[in-house]
């Protein structure tokens, strides 16, 4: 295809995969970090996809073995929302490589502004459990939704995930954020699996990116377990925000036409 592999490139880019293991095992959007600097490395748009979902696998799995060896992640209950995270998550890989985004361009950076009021206002946005609206089972449905934008477009899913399991299941967000490292390790792996299919991976990149993406996931996962809501909470608000600063600018979205 063409592409001219650098050292100094390819360092430059594993020091971001680290950046974003640390912020991805927090707050999640690490992909706010890892896919900018893909895509100005030169590789092709989907190529990028494939390669980000790589790397990224391999420091949520590391995030997600954290937590479970904390005993914070209920698997028995997650299960059914593991399995329409995958089906979602297969589901949106497959038509993004068919359907243009622009329409989900429109809609993202109101759910990345509702889930930063969230954020911000919600007094439940601690480390206690809260009231329950519906069982970690029936928050299934929501996962397969979740996991079919993760497969489709991406970033912000941890985001989503965090936010409403403190809503709806009425986790404490150290808890919630265990159980959004499984349900996103499952898109992930989902989603890379067809990449790699496709031959929509540079491995060169990918690699390494991925080993250092590890480290930084290790030591996010740690201060997350630490330090709990306190460091998590003001985290998943800037990377909300930044999310959305990034779609608002990007010049192919509409809605910047509203404000010429």
């Amino acid at each position: 295809m063409g592409f001219d592999y650098h050292f100094a490139m390819i360092a430059a880019l594993a020091g971001v995969g680290f950046l974003a293991g640390l912020v991805d095992s927090i707050a999640g959007g690490g992909g706010l970090l890892s896919v900018p600097a893909l895509l100005a490395s030169g590789l092709p748009p989907v190529m990028v996809l494939g390669t980000n979902k790589i790397q990224s696998s391999l420091g949520t799995a590391i995030a997600t073995w954290r937590f479970h060896r904390a005993g914070i992640i209920n698997w028995r209950a997650l299960g059914p929302a593991i399995v329409l995270t995958a089906i979602g998550s297969a589901l949106g890989t497959w038509l993004v490589q068919v359907i243009q985004i622009a329409t989900l361009k429109l809609v993202i950076p109101v759910l990345m502004l509702g889930a930063i009021a969230y954020f911000v206002l919600s007094p439940r946005m601690t480390d206690a459990d809260a009231h329950q609206r519906i069982s970690l089972t029936g928050y299934a449905a929501v996962a397969g939704a979740i996991g079919f934008y993760d497969g489709f477009f991406g970033p912000g899913t941890g985001s989503f995930l965090a936010a409403s399991l403190v809503a709806l299941v009425g986790m404490g967000l150290s808890r919630a954020t265990g159980h959004t490292k499984a349900l996103n390790l499952t898109s992930n792996i989902i989603s890379a699996a067809i990449l790699i299919h496709a031959e929509q991976v540079a491995w060169l990149i990918a690699l390494p990116m991925g080993l250092m993406n590890i480290c930084g996931a290790w030591v996010g996962s740690h201060m997350a377990l630490r330090h709990g809501a306190a460091i998590i909470r003001p985290l998943l608000v800037l990377v909300s925000i930044g999310l959305t600063i990034k779609i608002l600018l990007d010049p192919a979205n509409p809605l910047r036409a509203l404000f010429q």
